[in-house]
């Protein structure tokens, strides 16, 4: 009786201590690192409000070095990680062959689609937000010309640059859209110097507003932008504090809202593989106003762009996707 009940006890402590263990998440953000002020910031964000509000025992790396993903997605799940997050289409690969090599692990996936019971892929619309912030641009524009600056010359930015002209066309079929790219490696992320030679001759060549997607090499078209007085479009994350009044305003992609969701619902025992698309919609993307930009987005220019927003979201209008390019 009395080795029962010792028995019992052991069992039920143990099953208190396995209750009680934090879920352990690993984050795996790319080149552009947590203080990249756009998509990797969003991410740890995202994740760092997990820990304090889960309790989640977090642990995070920077891929410093794309080649050296694999090793870090496979040293969280050697560690018995519950969770592992992967920032960026450069870590589908690394995330495809870990996962099939650890099926108990769970995985997640921003801007990478992996078709696996224990992974999550985290998609964004980015071509419906692209819509939205390059209306505003055509209305804000008074020489009927603006520009994009994209990062990494890849299809995933080639359909924000595709989302933007849309919207753009939409406000104005006849204004001018200048298009440049500042590589076709991963330094394309971080190389303000580039982005800001690239926004200063499009600004020279007439443009007044610019959508930059470039990750850490944002900031290059921010600063030309205020040296030369004109407008400039954020992404990813609400960037319109960092230039206040140069910034006309952000496309926001709610990644933080995709990490801490996904955190929760494997907390919660609620994880399942597959695709999980954030739009329009789902508010996965939108445009920013707030007191930083508010004073450059009039009544009637928002009363259009949340025209423009319901129809899309309706079905009313479609944004052409470059992703689906015949």
């Amino acid at each position: 009786m009395v080795n029962f009940t010792l028995t019992a006890l052991l069992i039920m402590l143990f099953s208190i201590v396995s209750i009680a263990a934090p879920l352990k998440v690993g984050l795996v953000l790319d080149k552009g690192g947590k203080d990249d002020k756009s998509f990797n910031s969003a991410a740890y964000l995202g994740a760092k409000k997990a820990e304090k509000d889960l309790k989640i025992d977090l642990k995070y790396v920077e891929a410093t070095d794309t080649n050296a993903i694999e090793n870090l997605h496979r040293a969280f799940a050697r560690k018995n990680f519950d969770l592992i997050i992967g920032i960026g289409f450069a870590q589908k690969d690394a995330v495809k062959k870990i996962a099939a090599q650890f099926p108990k692990v769970k995985f997640a996936i921003v801007d990478g689609e992996v078709d696996a019971a224990n992974v999550r892929s985290l998609l964004f619309e980015e071509h419906e937000g692209s819509f939205l912030v390059g209306a505003l641009a055509a209305m804000a524009s008074k020489t009927n010309s603006v520009g994009f600056v994209g990062g990494m010359d890849i299809p995933l930015i080639r359909r924000f640059a595709m989302g933007y002209a849309a919207g753009a066309k939409h406000i104005n079929p006849k204004i001018k859209i200048t298009e440049n790219y500042i590589g076709v490696t991963g330094e394309a992320w971080n190389n303000p110097a580039k982005a800001k030679e690239l926004a200063l001759a499009q600004y020279s060549a007439g443009s007044d507003v610019i959508f930059v997607a470039a990750g850490a090499s944002n900031s290059g078209v921010f600063d030309a932008a205020e040296e030369k007085k004109k407008f400039a479009i954020g992404v990813d994350s609400n960037q319109n504090w960092m230039k206040p009044g140069i910034i006309l305003t952000s496309m926001l992609k709610a990644v933080d809202v995709a990490v801490f969701d996904t955190i929760k619902e494997t907390q919660e025992g609620k994880f399942t593989g597959g695709i999980s698309r954030f739009g329009l919609a789902n508010k996965g993307v939108d445009y920013t106003l707030d007191q930083h930009n508010e004073k450059l987005i009039t009544a009637d220019m928002k009363k259009k762009v949340e025209d423009l927003k319901k129809k899309i979201i309706a079905g009313q209008i479609q944004v052409p996707d470059y992703y689906k390019k015949k």
